[in-house]
């Protein structure tokens, strides 16, 4: 017979699950937000986290708990949403886990077992962060990042970040494939796998990094090629979106979901990091791509496009919203997932058309106090002459 609490605990989750999600009355004109977020550690699957049997668990503990469920990849198959997500359990140790829903707002549901990824990495310690791309060559890939001990120095903290990757058809069997290889850059983490080939070669969007957490002479977002994917070596990269002073990206940046192709060029969604008084600040930004030769950005709207609000700055690491899942369909609506302090799962929702226009006609940062106070002057001139003539 199962313990009585089971049945509190089934029923506070089915709950979670069934909860509708509203529009919150946050405006921008670029996204709505939601009041709910779509993930949270609470909607964890009890069979994951406690021994059922009385026998051997009396007193209905938690016996392997999750503390945070955050960074999903995300893909639309069938018409169903699903979202590749980085679930950490009370260990520290993360891995993956699918979660389904009919319409993507509410309503996720954790498949019965977390992904087992194929042990081909000894030294692994930790997986996160994956990014879902559907390739020209019908493959579903993932690719996220693989950590490891830094057994160089004397320091328990230091890691080596690798980008680990994988590939399916159905989400269940994954094939893993060699960890991606970039001859020039020590370490790599927020790698994304570029949805067609260029030049006949399959194209990733890297973070080049000296060392684990330090990007060091990593200058941005960079861009390189490869032939084959299953031994994967890129010999070059060439920064496409650069780290600047003073602004959002100057500490680092990273690529996010899998860019979105569009009449004007490919629209990326990407994480900037700047340094302050209370820690680092993790915020989201749009930059445009051209349609032929994905590494000259043709379009970068000035500062955040996402930060963190609210309730949203609260959490295991504060302040900060990540993404690495987004879904364009095909009638033109976007579902962009974030995490809020490494914590939970939200979704933003625009249109590619709102994103064309947010992306080419929002001003670029003029890098200067002055400068950009004339650009709001220039603004508000504007507006006041269109008011005159109402």
């Amino acid at each position: 017979m199962l313990h009585e609490q089971y049945y509190k605990e089934l029923e506070k989750l089915e709950a979670l699950i069934a909860r509708k999600n509203k529009k919150s009355d946050f405006y921008n004109g670029i996204y709505d937000r939601y009041e709910n977020p779509v993930l949270t550690r609470e909607m964890i699957p009890l069979t994951w986290k406690y021994d059922l049997n009385p026998e051997t668990n009396p007193y209905f503990m938690e016996r392997l708990g999750v503390n945070a469920v955050m960074n999903s990849g995300a893909i639309e198959l069938n018409g169903k949403f699903y979202l590749v997500v980085r679930i950490e359990g009370n260990d520290r140790k993360s891995f993956f886990g699918v979660a389904e829903s009919d319409n993507g707002i509410d309503g996720f549901r954790f498949w019965d077992k977390p992904i087992l990824l194929p042990d081909t990495c000894p030294e692994e310690t930790n997986v996160y962060d994956m990014r879902l791309t559907k390739h020209e060559d019908g493959w579903i890939y993932g690719v996220f990042c693989s950590e490891s001990k830094d057994k160089s120095v004397n320091d328990l903290s230091a890691a080596v970040a690798a980008a680990g990757i994988v590939r399916t058809k159905d989400l269940k069997t994954w094939e893993r494939l060699d960890n991606l290889k970039t001859l020039n850059s020590p370490q790599q983490r927020n790698v994304v796998l570029h949805p067609e080939f260029i030049n006949g070669k399959y194209a990733f969007y890297t973070r080049p990094m000296d060392d684990f957490i330090d990007t060091g002479s990593g200058g941005g977002i960079g861009f390189g090629l490869c032939d084959d994917i299953t031994h994967a070596v890129i010999d070059e990269e060439i920064i496409t979106s650069q780290r600047k002073y003073h602004t959002i990206t100057e500490v680092k940046n990273g690529a996010g979901a899998v860019p979105i192709k569009t009449e004007k060029g490919w629209i990326h969604v990407a994480h900037g990091v700047r340094n302050t008084a209370a820690g680092l600040r993790y915020v989201l930004y749009v930059f445009a791509t051209d349609l032929n030769d994905p590494t000259k950005v043709i379009a970068e709207p000035s500062g955040f496009f996402l930060a963190p609000l609210g309730r949203e700055r609260v959490g295991d690491v504060s302040n900060v919203v990540f993404t690495n899942g987004l879904i364009a369909r095909e009638n033109g609506d976007v579902y962009i997932y974030y995490a809020s302090s490494d914590t939970r799962m939200h979704v933003a929702t625009t249109t590619v058309d709102k994103l064309i226009d947010y992306a080419f006609n929002t001003p670029s940062d003029p890098l200067r106090s002055v400068e950009c106070v004339a650009q709001r002057i220039e603004l508000i001139d504007k507006n006041l002459e269109f008011l005159k003539q109402q």
